[in-house]
């Protein structure tokens, strides 16, 4: 999955950068949810990705 956050900052640019990843750890914000297939990614940018895989990345949400 890192590529594929690394292919998304090649094409959005650094506003993405920026809001993917803690400019002091350089590592992905502990916020966002990444979802394969519908499904939580636990092992976040570890995970293994099939041709075809959906990737949804998800900010926070926040209701009342």
């Amino acid at each position: 999955m890192d590529q594929v956050v690394k292919m998304l900052e090649k094409e959005y640019g650094k506003d993405f950068a920026d809001y993917v990843y803690d400019a002091k750890t350089n590592e992905v914000r502990g916020f966002l949810q990444f979802l394969v297939n519908g499904k939580s990614a636990i092992d976040g940018q570890m995970t293994r990705l099939s041709d075809g895989d959906l990737i949804a990345i998800l900010p926070p949400v926040g209701g009342g």
